[in-house]
């Protein structure tokens, strides 16, 4: 330990031993929405937090859900963080951290509460855009870039959520998971082990649901046994808001700071009646002592004490930069056939955009996620102001949740589609369900009737994967009078395009993509950024398809069965010979690469494997473009079942037209894991393993077989 560490030892010890009972229950418990309580004779503040995934929450006062309403809490709107895994970008993740950190810091915030990186296991969770991806991989690549970005250098703390397997927002206050232990481990957890092992994730949010028998935020599993001592996690774990259901439990289990949505802040169970369970000798002081060392402990990481802390800046011409930046990569085209796209702007005198998304802002919606952004860019303004005066662009709304004008919606549309050189349809989802508002407000909705949700939002999941409010019939019949129209959706999670799919030549994938969203969209469709945005999750062909509804629950009852086990997302879908719409990694773009001499190199050590994965690239077209060479490994001898892909390790790689460059990719002995439930430890048996290299979980380009003799359990 550091003479630096040990000063700071010091000065928690001393603290506690100042500090009386009641203020230790202060600083572990909401004393507003989103600070805790701090000991102002001690000098202690309190601690500041922020809902952030997508940037900095507006201000709210401690005692109301009503935004305080000023100017001065505008922020810059980051794109979702699907978005950012369709990047496969790990620099990029990083940078968004920094932007992340700096804003946070600069709103005068502690504590970002992001990134969440659950795992999208069915496509109809409503907060699927929050998340990364369905592959732990992926996630545990992207999320400790990300989470360096937050805190290096900006004194303020990441906070991971949601802590664990909360993958739904149906009855989520109280659903309760099972799960086998293979699958928590295998699927659900590495994110977070990578959260914390490398990231360093200062604090990390607790779930609300129950897992084996007891609330996460209750779980001294979850907490002690996992996080703490497993995984040496050091820092402060937060309960989410009102994820508390007793005093006693909750502090013994090892959670430090308890929030929740509602204002009587003395009567949380970290109030008052943490005080009393101590007294009366239910929790120990000294348990409530370890909360105030961990949480001391983070606010000198971040430098709360020093007079010297970072300030932070929100709003700055930079961050809108790298905002843009984020969106273009993300953006992924599924299809492209005849080369409709790029689109030629100086062929095109007029062009429909057509869709009500293309015209409405996504930021402020979403729940927690919303964003009083700075601005956003639009699809319409970003397509308008790319082109410029010498084209004539017109709108038509062509949707909308009130059905009573679906039919003249269509019709303009049409008509409009009719007489423009080219068409670009803008549907998808969005944040707020407009179709249940109105339905309520003219008192249309029975008690017993089924309501439908379409929305990407917290505290909702999806009905189906339909599109709402007729877009497929709009798509068809703008098809049928221009059959070169450009589908774009825009959305957080997949949609069912099965209806028009065949018809139409090509399909742009973006995202709620930030405050420059529009502006990226707009490069791409016209060719000035080759697309190079791979999907960091399974579009299914039907909603039956997905794992979770095909073998297991969604969204169950009381309980909800993850039977489906280990075989989430592409897993499910490469081994059971399931065909999606659109897989796993997939992306088109506006140049070709091939792949060849794939060499793989094997170093078999007592404590571990090496395993050198090299091979060439080459853009084989006269266009620049970015490639993202995935690699998958399969087991073909392992004594337990194993999903026939398993993604391993990926780049992204930049290259001129023309241009070839070597790509290594370094493997090890977890690559090559699973999780021994008799053993309780990761597994690598001796055998046969094959190694696959592609542009995507089905488009295969290299493969070779190797064998190991090599055992190991770690």
């Amino acid at each position: 330990m550091s003479k630096d560490i040990l000063e700071i030892e010091k000065k928690i010890e001393e603290i506690i031993s100042k500090l009386t009972l009641e203020e230790k229950s202060a600083m572990c418990h909401g004393n507003g929405l989103f600070r805790t309580g701090g000991v102002e004779r001690l000098n202690i503040p309190p601690l500041k937090m922020s809902d952030g995934p997508m940037g900095v929450r507006n201000e709210f006062p401690d005692d109301s859900w009503m935004p305080i309403g000023n100017s001065d809490d505008y922020t810059t709107y980051l794109p979702c963080n699907t978005a950012l895994a369709a990047t496969w970008n790990t620099s990029l993740a990083h940078e968004a951290g920094v932007v992340l950190g700096n804003e946070a810091r600069g709103r005068g915030k502690d504590v970002i509460l992001g990134p969440g990186i659950n795992i999208i296991r069915s496509p109809l969770c409503g907060r699927n855009f929050e998340y990364m991806s369905e592959d732990p991989y992926l996630i545990s690549k992207l999320v400790v870039p990300l989470i360096k970005g937050i805190q290096e250098n900006n004194d303020v703390a990441a906070c991971v959520k949601h802590f664990a397997a909360n993958n739904q927002e149906t009855e989520r206050l109280k659903v309760e998971v099972e799960i086998d232990e293979r699958t928590l481990r295998e699927i659900y957890l590495p994110g977070f082990e990578a959260a914390v092992k490398e990231g360093n994730s200062y604090s990390i949010m607790t779930a609300y649901n129950k897992l084996y028998g007891y609330y996460c935020s209750h779980s001294e599993q979850l907490i002690k046994e996992i996080l703490e001592e497993e995984w040496g996690f050091d820092g402060v774990v937060v309960s989410d808001w009102g994820a508390v259901h007793d005093t006693v439990e909750a502090a013994n289990s090892g959670l430090d700071i308890e929030m929740n949505v509602t204002y009587n802040f003395d009567d949380y169970f970290f109030a008052k009646p943490l005080v009393e369970a101590v007294k009366s000798g239910k929790v120990s002081e000294e348990v409530v002592n370890e909360k105030i060392r961990r949480i001391l402990r983070m606010m000198y990481k971040i430098n709360a004490f020093s007079e010297d802390r970072k300030r932070g800046i929100y709003n700055s011409s930079k961050h809108r930069e790298k905002t843009l930046e984020l969106a273009r990569e993300s953006i992924v085209l599924l299809k492209n056939e005849k080369n409709v796209l790029p689109l030629k702007d100086n062929k095109i005198k007029t062009l429909a955009v057509i869709g009500e998304n293309a015209n409405i802002i996504h930021s402020n919606g979403g729940g927690s996620a919303e964003i009083k952004a700075l601005y956003e860019v639009t699809p319409l303004l970003g397509i308008k102001s790319r082109l410029g005066g010498q084209t004539e662009v017109k709108y038509a709304k062509g949707y909308d949740a009130d059905k009573s004008k679906k039919e003249a919606l269509i019709n303009e549309a049409v008509e409009l589609a009719k007489i423009s050189d080219v068409v670009i349809i803008i549907g998808g989802l969005k944040h707020t369900d407009d179709d249940l508002q109105l339905e309520n407000n003219a008192l249309t909705v029975s008690k017993d009737q089924e309501i439908k949700h379409y929305v990407d939002s917290e505290g909702y999941d999806k009905t189906d994967l339909n599109l709402p409010y007729a877009q497929d019939e709009l798509i068809k019949s703008v098809l049928e009078v221009n059959k070169n129209a450009v589908v774009v959706m825009l959305s957080g999670a997949p949609v069912k395009m099965t209806e028009w799919i065949d018809d139409v030549s090509a399909v742009v994938q973006t995202w709620y993509n930030g405050m420059e969203g529009g502006n990226a969209l707009a490069e791409i469709l016209f060719g000035d950024v080759s697309p190079s945005g791979k999907l960091p999750i399974t579009f299914p062909r039907a909603l039956e398809d997905s794992p979770a509804h095909k073998i297991g629950e969604f969204p169950g009852g009381k309980t909800v069965k993850y039977t489906e086990g280990i075989f989430v997302g592409y897993r499910y879908f490469s081994s059971y010979d399931v065909k999606p719409l659109f897989c796993f990694g997939h992306g088109l773009s506006y140049t070709d690469f091939k792949y060849e001499a794939l060499d793989i190199l094997i170093n078999e050590v007592p404590e571990d494997t090496d395993i050198s994965v090299k091979f060439k690239v080459t853009n084989a077209g006269d266009k620049d473009g970015a490639e993202v060479p995935q690699i998958y490994v399969r087991d073909l001898d392992a004594s337990v079942e194993r999903p026939k892909l398993e993604l391993k390790g990926f780049d992204k790689v930049y290259l001129k037209a023309y241009e070839t460059k070597e790509v290594e990719i370094k493997l090890n002995k977890k690559s090559l894991a699973f999780y021994s439930v008799e053993d309780k430890k990761w597994t690598v048996e001796p055998g046969t393993f094959e190694i696959f290299v592609g542009s995507s979980s089905e488009d295969i380009r290299l493969r070779k077989k190797f064998n190991l003799n090599s055992s190991y359990k770690f």
